[in-house]
């Protein structure tokens, strides 16, 4: 029989890790497949690579495809309007915050799932219990992140403004600390930190996302991949592997939580708590109407705010190409197991 990690001990192999990738990428030193051509994709840690690799979709690779890990999707964006990454897995608001910087980034594939994972945690001590109550609390959240979308909306759900808390713009290992040794009054997360902390009994949830944020994820590529032939041919190949290994998780959850824990150094129970909650939920969507107009929702949400300098046309910075036939952005996402 495994032994059960102490709660304290379930929060320190993620953060090392984390901590380990310098606040941005790690080197991409691993590397799938053969052939000439080289596909370097972008992750964070337990994303793509793990359900891939699990699902046994990086098998029979006739490109190659190296990785590089990212802590959070505006740091992973920056490297492909960077060039440094052809394509890479992020929540839904980075591209908004990219697009506004005029990066040059391009929407490819999207996924709609719950949002129960992406939450606002408060430490259990903690006298909290609604939202409301966030007026002149500190709030740790990375800036440009999907919960940075979350916290804005759920305060506006409230009654609140984000000026109305004080916003503690911290990356997610060092967000962690902060929120585990009582330095904020509440965290805005998404998986797996979000079922680290509940399954660690370390904290508990004041509020999530769902019905407040769209629920979508993306892969996002570099224009001039996108350009070149044979990139946009691997780049069509592999998010149709990630739309199989998606599926191929929905019936395997247990498996694919084994290989994530090992990926991310993360308790089983942990993984597989976060499988349920959020990762299952996923459901392969087209990038249309529907989703550039929710995008625009956020993009001008954050212009409001003046977050983000300027109008943003979302639309500019997406391509259909890859959508097949795929079902409309607002389909129902598979029920959480949470």
């Amino acid at each position: 029989m495994r032994r059960r990690l102490a709660p304290a001990a379930l929060l320190l192999p993620l953060a090392l890790l984390l901590t380990a990738c310098g606040g941005n990428a790690s080197a991409g030193t691993d590397t799938d497949g053969k052939g000439s051509l080289t596909l370097n994709v972008g992750d964070q840690k337990g994303g793509s690579e793990a359900i891939l690799r699990a699902a046994g979709e990086l098998d029979n690779l006739d490109y190659k495809i190296k990785w590089s890990t990212f802590t959070s999707g505006p740091p992973l964006l920056e490297a492909v309007n960077a060039k440094a990454v052809d394509i890479g897995g992020v929540g839904n608001t980075p591209p908004v915050f990219a697009a506004g910087a005029g990066s040059k980034i391009t929407v490819v594939a999207a996924w709609h799932g719950t949002s129960k994972g992406d939450a606002i945690l408060v430490p259990n001590g903690s006298g909290l219990n609604d939202p409301a109550q966030l007026k002149g609390r500190s709030v740790a959240v990375a800036q440009g992140s999907s919960a940075n979308y979350q916290l804005v909306a759920s305060l506006k759900q409230a009654g609140l403004s984000l000026g109305d808390v004080k916003v503690k713009y911290l990356q997610p290992a060092d967000a962690l600390a902060a929120f585990t040794s009582g330095k904020v009054d509440a965290w805005a997360v998404w998986d797996p930190y979000t079922s680290q902390i509940l399954q660690a009994k370390q904290g508990r949830v004041l509020t999530t996302g769902d019905g407040v944020t769209n629920g979508l994820t993306f892969q996002v590529a570099a224009p001039s991949a996108l350009k070149d032939k044979k990139k946009a041919a691997a780049i069509a190949d592999y998010l149709e592997r990630l739309r199989r290994a998606y599926k191929w998780v929905y019936s395997h959850e247990p498996e694919w939580a084994k290989v994530w824990a090992k990926e991310t150094g993360l308790p089983e129970e942990v993984a597989l708590a976060a499988v349920k909650r959020t990762y299952t939920t996923r459901v392969a969507v087209a990038v249309d109407r529907q989703l550039i107009a929710s995008e625009q929702q956020i993009a001008d949400t954050f212009t409001s705010l003046k977050l983000i300098p300027g109008k943003v046309d979302f639309g500019k910075f997406v391509d259909t190409r890859f959508n097949g036939d795929l079902p409309a952005s607002v389909s129902a996402p598979r029920p959480s197991e949470d």
